[in-house]
């Protein structure tokens, strides 16, 4: 069984930042990448950046510039440094793992509880 356990949302004012982070426990045995998806209300769900083991990474058009993702490979915990924050940037923020589990070494494709960002004066 994988936990995922997400932190660092919040309220924060236009050009403010925050650091959001996700870590994974359990049962993985690898991680191949781990990222950040957001939905806003009436949207659906889209990527924002995301990495893998080897720290290739991949930004929305939106962010590049402004978000910066990392991720500690012992801890198994991704972060994502929000800097420049604008109102279309609120939404609920996701966390995604792919990754090895369990004795068997299953594919694991799981989804965080999501924390919300909220970009407001």
């Amino acid at each position: 069984q994988v936990r995922l356990v997400e932190s660092g949302g919040g309220l924060v004012q236009p050009g403010g930042s925050l650091r959001l982070s996700c870590t994974a426990s359990g049962s993985i045995r690898s991680i191949n990448s781990m990222g950040w998806y957001r939905q806003a209300p009436g949207n659906e769900r889209e990527l924002v950046a995301r990495i893998t083991r080897g720290g290739t990474t991949d930004y929305a058009d939106s962010v590049k510039g402004r978000f910066t993702i990392s991720m500690d490979n012992p801890s198994n915990t991704v972060y994502l440094q929000m800097n420049s924050l604008k109102p279309e940037d609120t939404a609920v923020y996701y966390c995604n793992v792919v990754a090895v589990q369990g004795p068997l070494f299953k594919a694991y494709n799981g989804w965080g509880q999501g924390t919300a960002v909220t970009v407001s004066s």
